[in-house]
């Protein structure tokens, strides 16, 4: 731990209204303009992956981190209104970018097309996010030059990058908040995000969300340094008529069409309906189904919460003793089914396919698109 002791003043502007609000009252300016704040914080050679600031607007919290962390401390900048926001991640590979927006719980290819400014204040905030944590490129090649510095040999914790986020989830509704949380402490914690993260906020709602390994309330000058846990996301699964796939549509990357005889499934959280299933049967093969569409609503990507719904319903069609097949270009589910026991790969494709069943008109399938087929194969007890 090591202790951090911060004033902060503000010139006074003497005039003849600061005079009268003084006056009426009885405020000591020179006193008002000026504050001291000391705290405790976790040293950067300790083992901790996320931390919290926490506190009220005006508590110092903002002031602390920049004072202590620096030019970690990420700053907003211009998005081009021009371009498509996967194109605002300046030189760096598409693979990479992608990951992190998925990392952060952006994983919608439709939204990552369109300009910044139209998109939903959810959707900013988590691409703002993942361009925070994409800034850690050049803290790498730093820490990459420090390599013979025998303090950071003697310090390995030390060399992990750092990105501190300031009015973390302060734009968004709770509930986002709270998945947006999730999806990047899942993401630190598994490694696809190789950094420290410090979340800035007034909003003590993310704090068990987020996992932190420490938490500063800036209220009461206090840190603590148990790791929280997060909180069970309890979901509602049901059947659902085709008309529910409207809310949905929009958000698929592929054709919004839905086919005529698909069943369709509905998860709900806390009563909202969060993301959508749909199955069919696969032409040719008796008692063998596939899932033809799967959505989750952006506000609510990155917590699992899709394949969640997915393997419900996939354990619903085993249960009746039907196969079923689920096929994608999505990098996230390929990676989730590849270490996943439940899923057995079936098919790599690299260039996709064009379904023709012999003595039908052409189905429209996955040509031109790196396509991956899995087979769920696990049996519920």
């Amino acid at each position: 731990m090591s202790t951090v002791d911060l004033t902060v003043a503000c010139p006074l502007y003497a005039s003849f209204r600061t005079a009268q609000v003084a006056g009426m009252f009885d405020v000591p300016l020179v006193e008002k303009l000026r504050e001291r704040f000391s705290v405790e914080l976790p040293d950067e050679n300790e083992a901790w992956r996320v931390g919290l600031i926490v506190g009220p607007s005006g508590s110092g919290k903002s002031s602390v981190a920049r004072a202590v962390y620096k030019d970690c401390v990420w700053r907003e900048a211009d998005w081009p209104k021009d371009r498509a926001v996967i194109d605002g991640f300046g030189d760096l590979p598409t693979k990479t970018i992608v990951r992190t927006l998925t990392a952060v719980g952006f994983s919608s290819p439709p939204s990552w097309v369109k300009p910044y400014h139209v998109l939903s204040n959810g959707e900013r905030s988590r691409c703002e996010l993942a361009r925070a944590l994409l800034s850690i490129a050049d803290c790498r090649l730093r820490n990459a030059d420090q390599k013979k510095n025998k303090s950071a040999i003697r310090n390995p914790q030390s060399q992990i990058p750092l990105v501190v986020f300031d009015e973390f989830t302060s734009v968004v509704d709770r509930d986002v908040a709270k998945v947006c949380s999730a999806a990047v402490a899942k993401a630190i914690r598994r490694g696809h995000l190789d950094l420290r993260f410090v979340a800035v906020t007034c909003h003590s709602d993310v704090a068990e969300w987020l996992e932190a390994d420490w938490v500063l309330d800036m209220a009461t000058g206090q840190v603590s340094r148990r790791r929280l846990r997060r909180p069970p996301i309890e979901l509602t699964i049901h059947r659902a008529g085709p008309a529910a796939w409207r809310v949905f549509a929009r958000h698929h990357y592929l054709s919004g069409l839905l086919a005529r005889g698909a069943r369709c499934y509905i998860a709900r959280w806390r009563g909202e309906p969060v993301a959508f299933a749909a199955t069919l049967p696969i032409y040719g093969k008796k008692a063998h189904w596939r899932f033809t569409r799967i959505v989750t609503l952006p506000d609510y990507q990155g917590v699992g919460i899709g394949m969640a719904l997915v393997e419900t319903v996939a354990d619903l069609h085993r249960e009746a003793g039907i196969r079923i097949n689920l096929t994608t270009s999505h990098p996230a589910m390929i990676a989730h089914c590849r270490r996943s026991q439940r899923w057995r790969c079936v098919t790599v494709k690299k260039q996709g396919a064009t379904q023709s069943p012999r003595g039908a008109r052409p189905i429209k399938g996955s040509h031109g698109r790196a396509v991956v087929s899995f087979e769920y194969v696990h049996v519920t007890l």
